[in-house]
């Protein structure tokens, strides 16, 4: 196929190159790169600290299958819905790690309580030098994930244990500092990009009809429409923007994309059911060196001009209170909000970095009215971040 590999040159050569410096990527790099420097020097795996910390997750009221706190293998086959997916370090700085932890490891929660471990699934590993991305459908019925053996993505249909891999390898090398998926619907089309924006490509693959379309990289995967020829990307780093590209499937070479850049900065949910509204959350310095608080509202982005369409306060959870991410969608007028208490204290980034996990926190998953503003709890979990906390449906930015 060269004419993919020309396109995937060509996209790799014309790749936005995403500014490091911008707080929340630029604070997971360097520590990334301190630790990796530690790791030549005394072989000893250190660990990325602060708000953009990879996630240990542990449901906060389990009702496993097996024993409180552990989890079986996935089975091959008869698995119900998930209601999300975690992953497992087992080296907190207090407090106990989940009974049968495997360092880097994801497991899956059912509907019903039930939790497995993903072992086919690359370990991530706690210092952010491999990052290992999953994702959800929005039924619940199907995962992604990079599959260790195969050395590329697969797709798992869940109930019936049928695994599709991508129609081509993609390195490890590959996968970035921090890289992510978006999982279609019906499981067809997933999409793969990652930070920073290196050389080699992002990617979305057709699962169905075995073929691939270059991604831009630095962008996160926010929509997808169900036929996959629509794709909305955005960025905040290092400055907001939203891109829409289509014609994927339409030609075999180049697609038409529209980039728009947004004043501010915001992290955008996912894309709207309705394939158009983007609502965002505003980051705002907190007045602590190193430390960002959300805004009070959400905010309503026109994704063809990048415009501040409208505001709308939050009731019933304290945006200032909290670092708030969004997700998916919940229904036609709710978006899944994922808030973490806000800890903000000085922090001396030259300080040697702990060899331990962070501690466990609560984050607290609220359904928000997009047009109301008003937030109903729906779940509380105890997390070590946000990034590897994965629920079902399409992503928001993280």
């Amino acid at each position: 196929m060269t004419w993919l590999r020309d396109v995937l040159d060509d996209v790799a050569d014309h790749a936005p190159r995403v500014d490091l410096t911008e707080q929340t990527i630029r604070t997971r790099e360097r520590r990334r790169r301190r630790t990796a420097s530690i790791v030549a020097a005394a072989a000893v795996v250190a660990t990325a600290l602060g708000a953009t910390a990879a996630v240990r997750l542990l449901p906060a009221e389990p009702r496993p299958a097996v024993a409180p706190g552990t989890g079986s293998d996935l089975p091959a086959r008869g698995v119900g819905p998930l209601s999300h997916a975690f992953m497992t370090f087992c080296r907190p700085e207090r407090g106990k790690a989940p009974a049968g932890c495997v360092n880097g490891g994801w497991r899956v929660v059912t509907r019903g309580g039930a939790t497995y471990r993903v072992a086919q699934a690359l370990s991530g590993s706690p210092s952010g030098l491999r990052p290992s991305p999953l994702a959800i459908s929005r039924d619940g019925r199907k995962i992604a994930y990079y599959d260790a053996t195969a050395g590329t993505f697969a797709v798992r249909d869940l109930a019936s244990g049928t695994v599709v891999t991508a129609p081509t390898k993609v390195p490890t090398a590959w996968l970035g500092s921090i890289a992510h998926l978006l999982l279609s619907d019906d499981g067809r089309f997933l999409a793969f990009t990652k930070a920073p924006a290196l050389k080699d490509p992002a990617m979305l693959f057709d699962m169905r009809e075995r073929m691939v379309r270059p991604l831009p990289n630095g962008w996160n995967p926010i929509g997808l429409s169900p036929d996959g020829d629509t794709i909305t990307l955005a960025q905040y780093a290092p400055k907001t923007r939203l891109q829409t590209i289509t014609r994927l499937w339409q030609t075999s070479t180049a697609s038409a994309a529209t980039t728009v850049d947004v004043a501010g900065h915001y992290l955008a949910g996912a894309l709207g059911p309705d394939g158009h509204s983007v609502v965002a959350v505003e980051s705002v310095d907190a007045g602590i060196t190193g430390c960002l608080r959300s805004g009070a509202d959400l905010v309503h982005l026109d994704r063809t001009t990048g415009k501040v369409l409208r505001r709308v306060p939050v009731r019933g959870l304290s945006m200032t209170a909290n670092f708030v991410h969004l997700r998916g969608w919940t229904g036609p007028q709710e978006i899944t909000a994922l808030a973490k208490p806000l800890d903000c204290r000085e922090r001396d980034d030259n300080a040697p970095v702990s060899s331990f996990d962070p501690l466990y926190v609560p984050f607290t998953a609220y359904a928000v009215n997009v047009r109301t503003g008003t937030a109903r709890k729906l779940a509380t979990y105890t997390a070590q971040g946000f990034f590897q906390l994965v629920l079902p449906g399409f992503p928001g930015t993280l």
